[in-house]
């Protein structure tokens, strides 16, 4: 019926008859919500002897025998179905008990309600025994009823057709007599289970039945058989479905989803491969090996289209289900030829995955071309083999070979779809590995180049430094060093850290080693420099150039410290970066409170110096963050751990610095540099001075006391110069200057000559023309010297020319 209240009495030709089926056997109505009759059918009317016009538009309450009945509509409201047996009135008068099932239904804004029961109920026959015991003998699942004694006493057509045995045979046996399988003993206990619970048990077993080829994996439900009265348990049904696609088909995407975990966990190419072979074995397959194209080490991109012929690959990666891998033939890191024909090269140059099934003929044709592989492939059985080409981003990189020899099953299609797909996998992140090799290689190539070569010779300290490249994960930070001389004998150490990593960083580092070294060169104190530099990391020049980091990053830490042998004095100053130790000469480690600052690149923040004197002999230790930061350990950690290296005392700067790394490194991740400087001092015997008087008068003495003083220093050479520049500096700071003056000279590796006044006015040099009187003077100092300058003092400036000297051994 379709409830239409236009429906008339429903013969075979009704919406609701199906071919071979007596809608008839069913009485069928509906009601709708307001308990109107809109249909009813043949079943119906052979039921209540109502026909169809005589009921539908009328209420159903009419059909009901009992008032009691009359309140079912009602408690209906929000069910989806009801059943129940309710009292009806016959057409001709006698109440008759109906079993109902009435099913809820919603269908264009309006809702009714199906009213169904059968006209007859069968009774159960010797025929429809019969029925029944045909019915579950071609029912599609294995079936078999055993008894108490857990004896088959059944076993239907699909039972017979797994087992391989017909009923007759099998019946009288237990299951651990019929299948001889250590899951039969499970399944035997699971029944006796059964039978003392009279529980279901549901379990799972994986089985290699006789006369089958493969494992086959069942799910098996034991169900608990009662006598009539549902009391006592009389034998067990065992129901088995054979689910080994579903299981198949589950470790298939358990074995992508491992991959997708286990492969590419780091950026080392040589690993990567690994992981594709150790993902692959067991569970997929005996013995694999994974080859790449010789051509992509170093990051450098394969020829375009596949290889054709003879092909020469690199074994890079191989694992086994046999301990020490007997079944390989290339040790890694070989490059071995692959001939014509081979599996991997037909597989390349098809650029797609070839399955071979290994059999004695083909093992003869192979023992022509690679006889050791033939031999290796005999002795281990090796029976099936699936090679897949490593493509990624359009590249052939290389092969993926997965073999079987103790699993018994050959490699089919599925084993293709899920071999590419790991593969795959695995191709992506080699590429990105290849990728990043090649991105690494540059960086640290630039990093090299721009870090100091050696160390420039000066007398002031004794340097020892490290630098460690970040771990590949991480790659190539900015972290940099620099020993720089000043005038005056005295020595700039600097460290710094760029944020990021990269090509970018690398770059940006040399730009500010650079802008380091420039604003060095003007003598600035260290705080006036870091202020110089922070400037030039906030506001790029014209025309774009700019040491400023891209995607918001701060910028750089560093740490500018400024050592003069003469006085002792170390003047230090920070930009976010780690305080630096000292250890004095008694073995105290001190980490010194240098004011902060903020890094490079916030911008309009001051920053602070700190002067100490330092005693002959004390140690400075300049470092980046990777030193004492680690995964697991804060900085408060690392420095505590760095203070107790330190107070172990060391033969030599070298090895304290191979302690330090030895102790705090134990897991890189960021790169390191590491400088530690022993402090000399220039003693009297190296540094003459003078005051000097305003009065021209004054020169002469001045350069008698300078030239007699070279003399004594066995500088004989140096007189003659030394007069001359003495004369003109002191000149200078007479004729444009203020007093104080005050001559000094430095005998070091050079001879320094500084003139001191109180004028913060600097000379320019000029060239003067013909007819000058004057103009020569500083020209001819920065002839005859290596080179002069100027350095600004708060109380006054320094005037320098500085002198080159023989080497000790005369040349």
């Amino acid at each position: 019926m379709t409830g239409s209240p236009s429906a008339r009495d429903e013969g075979p030709s009704s919406a609701w008859p199906q071919p071979g089926v007596d809608e008839a056997a069913t009485a069928r109505a509906v009601v709708d919500g307001h308990g109107v009759v809109t249909a009813w059918n043949e079943g119906a009317r052979r039921l209540l002897g109502y026909r169809a016009r005589e009921v539908i538009g009328r209420s159903a309450a009419r059909l009901l025998a009992d008032a009691a009945d009359a309140q079912v509509p009602a408690s209906l409201t929000g069910l989806r179905r009801w059943s129940g047996t309710v009292t009806l009135l016959h057409r001709d008068g006698h109440r008759l008990a109906v079993g109902l099932l009435a099913h809820h239904r919603e269908h264009d804004g309006d809702d009714d309600w199906l009213l169904v029961s059968p006209v007859a109920r069968p009774e159960p026959t010797p025929e429809g025994d019969a029925f029944v015991r045909r019915g579950f003998a071609q029912a599609p699942y294995s079936m078999a009823l055993y008894d108490a004694g857990l004896r088959l006493r059944w076993a239907n057509a699909d039972m017979e057709r797994v087992i391989g045995l017909p009923e007759e045979e099998m019946r009288g046996l237990r299951v651990t007599e019929i299948v001889l399988d250590p899951e039969s003993e499970r399944t035997e206990e699971g029944m006796r289970t059964a039978l003392r619970t009279g529980r279901l048990q549901e379990l799972g077993a994986a089985l290699h039945l006789a006369g089958h080829e493969r494992e086959s994996v069942w799910s098996v439900s034991l169900v608990p058989v009662r006598d009539a009265g549902g009391r006592r348990v009389e034998g067990v049904l065992l129901s088995a479905h054979d689910v080994t696609e579903q299981y198949l088909a589950r470790q298939r995407l358990v074995l992508v989803d491992d991959a997708s975990l286990r492969i590419g966990s780091t950026l080392d190419l040589p690993r990567t491969a690994q992981e594709l072979a150790d993902v692959a074995v067991p569970r997929f397959a005996d013995f694999v090996t994974v080859d790449l194209l010789p051509a992509i080490e170093g990051g450098e991109d394969p020829p375009q289209g596949a290889p054709h012929g003879p092909v020469m690959l690199r074994r890079v990666a191989s694992q086994s289900v046999l301990e020490g891998r007997p079944e390989a033939v290339v040790p890694h890191g070989t490059v071995a030829a692959y001939p014509e024909g081979s599996t991997a090269a037909v597989c390349l140059a098809a650029g797609r995955p070839v399955i071979e099934h290994i059999t004695p003929a083909a093992l003869d044709d192979l023992d022509r071309t690679a006889p050791q592989r033939a031999e290796r492939m005999r002795r281990f059985g090796f029976h099936s083999v699936l090679a897949v080409p490593m493509r990624a981003r359009g590249l052939t990189l290389g092969v993926a070979t997965f073999s079987r020899h103790r699993r018994p099953q050959r490699f089919e299609q599925d084993d293709l779809l899920l071999g590419q797909e790991i593969t795959a996998r695995a191709a992506v992140c080699i590429d990105n590995a290849r990728r990043y090799t090649r991105e690494r290689d540059t960086s640290l190539t630039l990093q090299n180049s721009l870090l100091p070569q050696r160390l420039p010779e000066q007398a002031a300290l004794e340097v020892a430094y490290r630098y460690l490249p970040a771990s590949a994960r991480a790659g190539v930070g900015g972290d940099w060093f620099d020993v720089i001389p000043l005038s005056g004998a005295r020595v700039a150490l600097v460290v710094g850290d760029v944020v990021g990593h990269g090509i970018q960083a690398s770059a940006t580092m040399g730009r500010l080693r650079t802008a380091v070294r420039t604003l060095a060169d003007v003598d600035l104190p260290p705080d006036e420099l870091l202020t110089h530099l922070d400037d030039l990391v906030n506001h790029p020049a014209g025309g774009g150039a700019t040491l400023a980091l891209s995607d918001g990053d701060v910028g750089a830490t560093c740490l500018y410290a400024v050592y003069d042998p003469v006085s002792r004095h170390c003047t230090i100053a920070r930009a976010g970066h780690p305080v630096p130790a000292m250890v004095a000469p008694d073995g105290t480690v001190e980490f010194l409170e240098v004011p902060a600052g903020p890094p490079l690149g916030l911008g309009s923040l001051p920053f602070e110096s700190t002067e100490l004197e330092l005693a002959e002999g004390s140690l400075l230790v300049l470092y980046t963050d990777g030193l004492v930061e680690a995964r697991g350990r804060d900085i408060d950690e690392g420095i505590a751990a760095m203070r107790e290296v330190l107070r172990r005392p060391a033969r030599d700067l070298e090895a304290t610095c191979d302690a330090l790394l030895r102790t705090l490194l134990v897991e890189r991740h960021d790169d390191v540099a590491l400088l530690v400087a022993s402090t000399r001092a220039l003693d009297a015997s190296h540094v003459a001075g003078w005051p000097v008087s305003p009065d021209p008068a004054a020169v002469a003495e001045t350069r008698k006391a300078a030239c007699r003083q070279v003399s004594e220093w066995g500088l004989d050479d140096a007189v003659f110069v030394t007069e001359l520049v003495v004369s003109e500096l002191v000149t200078n700071a007479i004729r444009y200057g203020r007093p104080p003056i005050e001559l000094r000279l430095i005998y070091d590796r050079t001879l320094i000559c500084e003139v001191f006044d109180g004028s913060t006015t600097a000379p320019h040099l000029r060239r003067a023309r013909t007819f000058d009187e004057g103009g020569r003077g500083l020209l001819l100092v920065a002839q005859l010297t290596q080179g002069w300058g100027t350095r600004q003092l708060p109380e006054g400036k320094i005037i320098w020319a500085e002198q080159s000297l023989p080497s000790r051994d005369g040349r």
